[in-house]
Protein backbone atom coordinates (compact mmCIF):
# COMPACT_ATOMS: atom_id res chain seq x y z
CA UNK A 1 0.00 0.00 0.00
CA UNK A 2 1.16 3.26 -0.84
CA UNK A 3 -0.48 6.30 0.68
CA UNK A 4 0.20 10.08 0.01
CA UNK A 5 -1.50 12.24 2.69
CA UNK A 6 -0.78 16.44 3.73
CA UNK A 7 -2.90 18.30 6.60
CA UNK A 8 -3.69 20.70 3.87
CA UNK A 9 -4.92 18.49 0.89
CA UNK A 10 -5.16 15.05 -0.81
CA UNK A 11 -2.14 13.32 -2.07
CA UNK A 12 -1.41 9.88 -2.73
CA UNK A 13 -0.02 7.08 -0.67
CA UNK A 14 0.59 3.47 -1.59
CA UNK A 15 -0.44 -0.46 0.19
CA UNK A 16 1.19 -3.60 -1.59
CA UNK A 17 -0.35 -6.55 -0.30
CA UNK A 18 0.36 -9.94 -0.68
CA UNK A 19 -3.18 -11.18 -0.59
CA UNK A 20 -5.51 -11.46 -3.23
CA UNK A 21 -8.47 -8.41 -3.84
CA UNK A 22 -11.02 -10.59 -2.72
CA UNK A 23 -9.26 -12.48 0.59
CA UNK A 24 -11.23 -11.44 3.28
CA UNK A 25 -8.17 -11.51 5.70
CA UNK A 26 -6.49 -9.12 3.40
CA UNK A 27 -9.31 -7.23 3.68
CA UNK A 28 -10.13 -7.33 7.13
CA UNK A 29 -6.13 -5.81 8.09
CA UNK A 30 -7.43 -3.07 5.51
CA UNK A 31 -10.70 -2.53 7.59
CA UNK A 32 -8.61 -2.40 10.23
CA UNK A 33 -6.21 0.09 9.07
CA UNK A 34 -8.26 2.97 7.78
CA UNK A 35 -10.69 2.64 11.02
CA UNK A 36 -7.01 3.30 13.05
CA UNK A 37 -6.42 6.11 9.99
CA UNK A 38 -9.42 7.38 10.66
CA UNK A 39 -9.50 7.74 14.37
CA UNK A 40 -5.83 9.92 13.94
CA UNK A 41 -7.73 12.06 11.56
CA UNK A 42 -6.84 10.76 8.18
CA UNK A 43 -9.92 9.88 5.99
CA UNK A 44 -8.97 8.51 2.24
CA UNK A 45 -10.21 10.91 -0.53
CA UNK A 46 -10.11 13.58 1.57
CA UNK A 47 -7.00 14.83 3.03
CA UNK A 48 -5.17 11.42 1.95
CA UNK A 49 -5.59 8.95 -1.02
CA UNK A 50 -4.58 5.94 -0.68
CA UNK A 51 -3.36 3.12 -4.12
CA UNK A 52 -3.66 -0.77 -3.35
CA UNK A 53 -1.43 -3.49 -5.00
CA UNK A 54 -2.66 -6.96 -4.88
CA UNK A 55 0.58 -9.60 -5.31
CA UNK A 56 -1.65 -12.60 -4.28
CA UNK A 57 1.86 -13.87 -3.66
CA UNK A 58 3.22 -13.73 -6.99
CA UNK A 59 6.47 -12.75 -6.68
CA UNK A 60 6.98 -10.95 -10.22
CA UNK A 61 3.78 -9.07 -10.10
CA UNK A 62 5.18 -8.06 -6.35
CA UNK A 63 8.47 -6.87 -7.81
CA UNK A 64 6.77 -5.18 -10.75
CA UNK A 65 4.27 -3.26 -8.00
CA UNK A 66 7.28 -2.12 -5.94
CA UNK A 67 8.87 -0.42 -9.08
CA UNK A 68 5.69 1.28 -9.79
CA UNK A 69 4.76 2.23 -6.66
CA UNK A 70 8.69 3.89 -6.13
CA UNK A 71 7.94 5.53 -9.46
CA UNK A 72 5.31 7.11 -8.09
CA UNK A 73 6.63 8.74 -5.16
CA UNK A 74 4.56 8.83 -2.23
CA UNK A 75 4.56 10.08 1.15
CA UNK A 76 4.58 6.69 2.39
CA UNK A 77 4.21 2.53 1.32
CA UNK A 78 2.90 0.23 3.70
CA UNK A 79 3.87 -3.76 2.84
CA UNK A 80 3.10 -6.87 4.39
CA UNK A 81 5.55 -9.57 3.81
CA UNK A 82 9.26 -9.90 3.04
CA UNK A 83 9.31 -10.51 -1.03
CA UNK A 84 8.09 -7.21 -1.33
CA UNK A 85 10.11 -5.30 1.20
CA UNK A 86 13.26 -6.65 0.00
CA UNK A 87 12.61 -5.43 -3.66
CA UNK A 88 11.66 -2.16 -1.64
CA UNK A 89 14.78 -2.11 0.54
CA UNK A 90 16.94 -2.46 -3.13
CA UNK A 91 14.53 -0.06 -5.00
CA UNK A 92 14.62 2.99 -2.53
CA UNK A 93 16.15 4.71 0.36
CA UNK A 94 14.07 8.00 -0.23
CA UNK A 95 10.02 6.80 0.07
CA UNK A 96 9.29 6.01 3.84
CA UNK A 97 8.25 2.69 3.95
CA UNK A 98 6.60 0.74 6.85
CA UNK A 99 5.90 -3.53 6.44
CA UNK A 100 4.09 -5.93 9.00
CA UNK A 101 4.33 -9.16 8.72
CA UNK A 102 7.95 -9.39 8.38
CA UNK A 103 9.94 -11.92 10.03
CA UNK A 104 13.36 -11.28 11.91
CA UNK A 105 14.17 -7.93 9.71
CA UNK A 106 17.78 -7.11 11.46
CA UNK A 107 18.85 -10.52 10.59
CA UNK A 108 17.50 -10.50 6.98
CA UNK A 109 19.33 -6.81 6.40
CA UNK A 110 16.27 -4.32 6.24
CA UNK A 111 16.94 -2.66 9.27
CA UNK A 112 19.73 -1.69 11.34
CA UNK A 113 18.31 -2.33 14.57
CA UNK A 114 15.02 -2.72 16.37
CA UNK A 115 15.03 0.06 18.42
CA UNK A 116 16.66 2.16 15.57
CA UNK A 117 16.29 0.85 12.10
CA UNK A 118 17.65 3.86 10.52
CA UNK A 119 17.64 4.97 7.17
CA UNK A 120 13.74 4.79 5.45
CA UNK A 121 12.65 1.19 6.57
CA UNK A 122 9.97 0.59 10.14
CA UNK A 123 7.72 -1.29 10.85
CA UNK A 124 6.23 -4.67 12.92
CA UNK A 125 7.89 -7.99 12.59
CA UNK A 126 6.14 -11.62 13.18
CA UNK A 127 8.78 -14.32 13.96
CA UNK A 128 12.34 -14.61 15.45
CA UNK A 129 14.08 -17.79 13.57
CA UNK A 130 13.39 -19.91 16.76
CA UNK A 131 9.89 -20.01 16.22
CA UNK A 132 10.89 -22.62 13.65
CA UNK A 133 11.89 -24.84 16.50
CA UNK A 134 8.67 -24.05 18.50
CA UNK A 135 6.14 -25.45 15.68
CA UNK A 136 8.14 -28.59 15.49
CA UNK A 137 7.98 -29.07 19.36
CA UNK A 138 4.24 -27.91 19.04
CA UNK A 139 3.48 -29.99 16.26
CA UNK A 140 5.02 -33.21 18.34
CA UNK A 141 3.17 -32.67 21.49
CA UNK A 142 -0.53 -32.49 19.58
CA UNK A 143 0.45 -35.64 17.40
CA UNK A 144 2.94 -37.49 19.30
CA UNK A 145 3.44 -40.22 16.67
CA UNK A 146 4.89 -37.55 13.95
CA UNK A 147 8.30 -38.62 13.34
CA UNK A 148 8.89 -36.61 9.91
CA UNK A 149 7.93 -33.12 9.19
CA UNK A 150 7.68 -31.12 5.87
CA UNK A 151 8.57 -27.56 6.36
CA UNK A 152 6.86 -25.70 3.72
CA UNK A 153 9.18 -22.15 3.11
CA UNK A 154 10.90 -20.21 0.33
CA UNK A 155 14.51 -20.00 -1.05
CA UNK A 156 13.44 -16.25 -2.08
CA UNK A 157 12.50 -15.52 1.53
CA UNK A 158 15.87 -15.41 4.34
CA UNK A 159 12.94 -15.41 7.29
CA UNK A 160 11.82 -18.23 6.06
CA UNK A 161 15.15 -20.34 5.46
CA UNK A 162 15.75 -19.14 9.19
CA UNK A 163 12.97 -20.80 10.22
CA UNK A 164 13.43 -23.72 8.31
CA UNK A 165 16.92 -24.15 9.52
CA UNK A 166 15.46 -23.29 13.23
CA UNK A 167 12.98 -26.00 12.75
CA UNK A 168 16.00 -28.78 11.33
CA UNK A 169 18.30 -27.60 14.82
CA UNK A 170 15.91 -28.94 16.95
CA UNK A 171 14.26 -31.62 15.16
CA UNK A 172 16.57 -33.99 15.64
CA UNK A 173 16.20 -33.77 20.07
CA UNK A 174 12.59 -34.64 19.19
CA UNK A 175 13.22 -37.84 16.98
CA UNK A 176 12.16 -35.85 13.97
CA UNK A 177 13.27 -35.82 9.86
CA UNK A 178 13.02 -32.75 8.45
CA UNK A 179 12.13 -32.65 4.43
CA UNK A 180 12.01 -28.58 3.07
CA UNK A 181 9.43 -27.77 0.47
CA UNK A 182 10.56 -24.61 -1.61
CA UNK A 183 7.62 -23.36 -2.93
CA UNK A 184 10.06 -20.86 -4.89
CA UNK A 185 11.46 -23.72 -6.55
CA UNK A 186 10.06 -24.92 -9.82
CA UNK A 187 8.11 -27.75 -8.18
CA UNK A 188 4.29 -28.49 -7.54
CA UNK A 189 3.59 -28.32 -4.22
CA UNK A 190 0.82 -30.69 -4.37
CA UNK A 191 2.88 -33.32 -6.15
CA UNK A 192 5.35 -32.88 -3.06
CA UNK A 193 3.70 -32.66 -0.43
CA UNK A 194 1.87 -36.31 -2.41
CA UNK A 195 5.13 -37.69 -2.49
CA UNK A 196 6.22 -36.53 0.93
CA UNK A 197 3.26 -38.22 2.37
CA UNK A 198 3.14 -41.69 0.81
CA UNK A 199 5.55 -42.40 3.58
CA UNK A 200 3.51 -42.70 7.35
CA UNK A 201 3.83 -40.65 10.55
CA UNK A 202 4.34 -37.11 8.48
CA UNK A 203 3.55 -33.89 9.58
CA UNK A 204 3.41 -30.42 8.39
CA UNK A 205 4.92 -26.75 9.15
CA UNK A 206 4.13 -23.75 7.14
CA UNK A 207 6.15 -20.95 7.37
CA UNK A 208 5.21 -17.01 6.60
CA UNK A 209 5.28 -16.72 2.93
CA UNK A 210 3.34 -15.13 0.77
CA UNK A 211 2.19 -18.08 -1.43
CA UNK A 212 0.92 -20.33 0.96
CA UNK A 213 -0.37 -17.34 2.51
CA UNK A 214 -2.44 -16.24 -0.45
CA UNK A 215 -2.53 -19.91 -1.40
CA UNK A 216 -3.61 -21.47 2.43
CA UNK A 217 -7.09 -23.19 1.28
CA UNK A 218 -5.63 -25.54 -1.15
CA UNK A 219 -3.10 -26.40 1.39
CA UNK A 220 -5.53 -27.18 4.32
CA UNK A 221 -6.87 -29.31 1.74
CA UNK A 222 -3.79 -31.54 1.01
CA UNK A 223 -3.08 -31.65 4.73
CA UNK A 224 -6.72 -32.93 4.81
CA UNK A 225 -6.27 -35.49 1.62
CA UNK A 226 -3.43 -36.48 3.34
CA UNK A 227 -4.47 -37.04 6.82
CA UNK A 228 -1.35 -34.72 8.41
CA UNK A 229 -0.82 -32.79 11.20
CA UNK A 230 -0.03 -29.29 10.66
CA UNK A 231 0.90 -26.14 12.00
CA UNK A 232 0.77 -22.79 10.48
CA UNK A 233 1.70 -19.45 11.12
CA UNK A 234 -1.53 -17.33 11.64
CA UNK A 235 -5.16 -17.64 13.69
CA UNK A 236 -7.26 -17.57 9.95
CA UNK A 237 -5.33 -20.79 8.96
CA UNK A 238 -6.66 -22.38 11.85
CA UNK A 239 -10.16 -20.91 11.61
CA UNK A 240 -10.66 -21.71 8.27
CA UNK A 241 -9.89 -25.59 8.45
CA UNK A 242 -6.51 -26.34 9.13
CA UNK A 243 -5.53 -28.37 12.70
CA UNK A 244 -3.79 -25.38 14.48
CA UNK A 245 -1.74 -22.08 14.13
CA UNK A 246 0.88 -20.48 16.64
CA UNK A 247 1.61 -17.02 15.86
CA UNK A 248 1.11 -13.15 16.86
CA UNK A 249 -2.06 -10.71 15.71
CA UNK A 250 -1.80 -9.88 12.73
CA UNK A 251 -4.88 -7.77 12.62
CA UNK A 252 -3.22 -5.50 15.35
CA UNK A 253 -0.12 -4.93 13.61
CA UNK A 254 -1.78 -2.97 10.94
CA UNK A 255 -3.94 -0.74 13.54
CA UNK A 256 0.08 -0.47 14.83
CA UNK A 257 1.17 0.12 10.64
CA UNK A 258 -1.78 2.90 10.52
CA UNK A 259 -0.18 5.50 13.57
CA UNK A 260 3.10 4.52 12.25
CA UNK A 261 2.03 6.09 8.64
CA UNK A 262 0.24 8.83 10.99
CA UNK A 263 3.17 9.57 12.41
CA UNK A 264 5.43 9.92 9.47
CA UNK A 265 2.66 11.92 7.75
CA UNK A 266 3.34 14.58 11.09
CA UNK A 267 6.97 14.81 10.31
CA UNK A 268 8.55 11.93 12.02
CA UNK A 269 11.57 9.97 10.39
CA UNK A 270 11.01 5.68 10.21
CA UNK A 271 14.77 5.84 11.07
CA UNK A 272 13.24 7.27 14.69
CA UNK A 273 10.60 4.32 14.94
CA UNK A 274 11.47 1.88 16.34
CA UNK A 275 10.96 -2.37 15.15
CA UNK A 276 7.69 -3.02 17.17
CA UNK A 277 7.64 -7.14 17.80
CA UNK A 278 4.77 -8.97 18.80
CA UNK A 279 4.04 -9.28 22.65
CA UNK A 280 1.96 -11.92 22.73
CA UNK A 281 1.52 -15.55 20.49
CA UNK A 282 -1.86 -17.47 20.14
CA UNK A 283 -2.08 -21.01 19.91
CA UNK A 284 -5.25 -21.91 18.26
CA UNK A 285 -6.53 -25.70 18.01
CA UNK A 286 -9.05 -27.07 15.49
CA UNK A 287 -10.68 -29.59 17.10
CA UNK A 288 -13.40 -30.64 14.53
CA UNK A 289 -10.33 -30.52 12.20
CA UNK A 290 -8.38 -32.82 14.34
CA UNK A 291 -11.49 -35.50 14.61
CA UNK A 292 -11.43 -35.24 10.79
CA UNK A 293 -8.17 -36.33 10.65
CA UNK A 294 -8.20 -39.47 13.10
CA UNK A 295 -5.94 -37.54 15.83
CA UNK A 296 -6.20 -38.51 19.23
CA UNK A 297 -4.91 -35.41 20.61
CA UNK A 298 -3.31 -35.74 24.13
CA UNK A 299 -6.15 -34.36 26.48
CA UNK A 300 -3.76 -31.88 28.36
CA UNK A 301 -2.72 -30.21 24.85
CA UNK A 302 -5.96 -28.36 24.16
CA UNK A 303 -6.14 -26.91 27.85
CA UNK A 304 -2.84 -24.45 27.03
CA UNK A 305 -4.92 -22.89 23.82
CA UNK A 306 -5.99 -19.36 23.65
CA UNK A 307 -8.94 -20.62 21.51
CA UNK A 308 -10.34 -23.89 20.68
CA UNK A 309 -12.00 -24.34 17.62
CA UNK A 310 -14.53 -27.08 18.11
Amino acid sequence: MAARGTRAAARENAAHLAYTQTDREGQTRIAAFLDTLGRLGWNDGRNIQIEYRWAAGDADRGKAFATELVRSAPDVIVVNGYPALAELHRLTNMVAIVFTQVSDPVGSGLVASLARPGGNITGFSNFEPEMGGKWVGVLKEAAPNVSRVAVVFGSDHAPTIALLRAAEAVAPTLAVEVTAVDVHADIEIERAIAGFASQPSGGLIVTPHPKPTANRGSIIALAARYRMPAVYPFRYFATEGGLMSYGPDQTDQWRGAATYVDRILRGERPSELPIQAPTKFELVINLKTAKALGLNIPPAFPLRADEVIE
